[in-house]
């Protein structure tokens, strides 16, 4: 049963108000509706919105909520896509858009300590002024926040080269369900005491803790970058120069995709000048030192132009890199126009097995009559695949749903995984099952159970129901 603001008891509402500030605390319908949904197509209402200001706040906010046995969701910005911030079990919303109090960059250590309420872009200024990055970057980068982005191991195009959220996270301070403050991890770049808790809250969606500050591992701007866009006959020989890319002794810093049915959706929504014949595209960026970069980007262009390739394009100035860019920029807008309630999900395969990935989607969109549109990171194997679809249309839902079974079908005997980074929320939770073993399952409920041991912490998310 939904626990909506109506039905919180009134001495745990009452709690609230004390806890916090007329500033801090929604609680009329109108105001909390804002809040209960995301990117996805889920929404629900919650009870009340709580917007904590410092660690302490958030410890005697999960006490009350496990207290009362009250769920209770945290919530950055809520650009995810997967339904793992909207409260489907009624109760309190945490959104972390206030909790910014620490925003420290240790250029001596190469260590950022952060509060989960900067977003990307504001951690990512900070750092720059001082020479240096944080390897994340998602689209959503100038609005989504850092707490979200380790929430869900949330990554980018730089994931390629540089990793994702648990590859630049040192450390952690977190409050689990009972509201016990959790401090994970080390400020060094060596650490092997005790298990890799950092890693695990990581990518759990808020399911097992609340992250109040984040030590997060730096890296140095490089000191030049090059931009090339590639274009193919057929979908085999742009993941044929994927793996041969990849191979190569210098990583792409970026390398992105986009098939044959994108480029006709970027082409109808807008003439980019793309060649004829142009079945599929990769945009590759490579960074490194002032004195190898030319060297580095020939070796990289020579290697894209294969024989299946049409063209290869090395940018010399910035408005060249811009216009290069301006066909993968333009492909969401052109998305949106064409089906603004699509189906968007994020596969993973073995980079190998990219070819067999893209042509049984292709398949699958004859197969099923629903429209397919593919690009991502090809340097992680990792595909958003969208399935285009009106949900009013029953006929359309009914074969969009069938056609999604099959395509995690394929993706799981390729090898693959259900999700590269957008996380597995409440869509994609009846999947999981799939991927994982029931030992393995067991296990984390496990370790759930630990955490969490009254379920107040995003109920509902990430497995299945028992």
């Amino acid at each position: 049963m939904n626990i909506t603001e109506a039905a919180l008891p009134d001495n745990f509402v009452a709690r609230l108000k004390k806890l916090f500030d007329s500033k801090q605390l929604l609680l009329s319908p109108t105001d909390c509706w804002a809040y209960g949904y995301d990117n996805s197509r889920q929404q629900a209402m919650p009870g009340a919105v709580c917007f904590p200001r410092n660690h302490q706040q958030v410890c005697e906010l999960v006490r009350l909520c496990h207290e009362h046995r009250v769920p209770l969701v945290p919530r950055g910005r809520g650009t995810g896509t997967t339904g793992a911030t909207v409260p489907a079990a009624g109760g309190v919303v945490l959104s972390t858009e206030q909790l910014r109090e620490t925003l420290q960059i240790d250029a001596d250590n190469r260590t950022a300590v952060v509060s989960p309420g900067f977003t990307n872009q504001e951690l990512q200024d900070a750092a720059r002024e001082q020479g240096f990055f944080w390897p994340p970057d998602p689209t959503s980068a100038a609005v989504c926040t850092v707490g979200g982005n380790l929430a869900y191991n949330s990554a980018g195009p730089r994931a390629v080269k540089y990793g994702t959220p648990r590859e630049n996270t040192l450390g952690l301070i977190a409050v689990t369900g009972n509201g016990d403050t959790l401090r994970t991890g080390v400020r060094t770049s060596k650490g092997v005491v005790g298990y890799d808790l950092t890693r695990l809250l990581i990518g759990s969606e808020g399911t097992l803790a609340v992250i109040t500050e984040a030590t997060l591992k730096l890296t140095p701007l490089a000191q030049a970058k090059r931009t090339l866009q590639a274009i193919y006959r057929d979908i085999d020989s742009a993941a044929r120069a994927v793996s041969a890319l990849m191979a190569q002794p210098v990583t792409p810093c970026a390398l992105e995709f986009m098939d044959g049915q994108a480029i006709e959706t970027v082409r109808n929504f807008s003439d980019l000048g793309l060649p004829d014949g142009a079945r599929a595209m990769l945009m590759i960026e490579v960074d490194g030192s002032q004195a190898s970069i030319d060297a580095d980007a020939t070796r990289l262009r020579e290697v894209a132009d294969n024989h299946g390739c049409i063209e290869v394009t090395l940018a010399q100035t910035d408005e060249e890199v811009a216009r290069l860019w301006r066909t993968r920029k333009a492909l969401s807008p052109a998305l949106r126009n064409v089906a603004p309630k699509k189906i968007n999900e994020d596969v993973a395969v073995p980079v190998s097995h990219l070819p067999q990935l893209i042509n049984g989607l292709h398949e699958l969109s004859v197969r099923h009559g629903i429209g397919i549109v593919n690009f991502g990171h090809a340097g992680n194997g990792n595909i958003h695949v969208n399935l285009l679809l009106d949900p009013d249309d029953p006929a359309q839902s009914k074969a969009a749903e069938a056609c999604l079974d099959a395509v995690f079908s394929l993706v799981l005997e390729l090898g693959g995984t259900l999700s590269g980074e957008h996380g597995v929320g409440r869509v994609k939770k009846e999947f999981v099952p799939r991927e994982l073993d029931p030992k393995a399952l067991a296990l984390m409920k496990a370790i759930k159970a630990q955490f969490d041991p009254h379920n107040v912490l995003n109920p509902g998310v990430g497995f299945p129901a028992d």
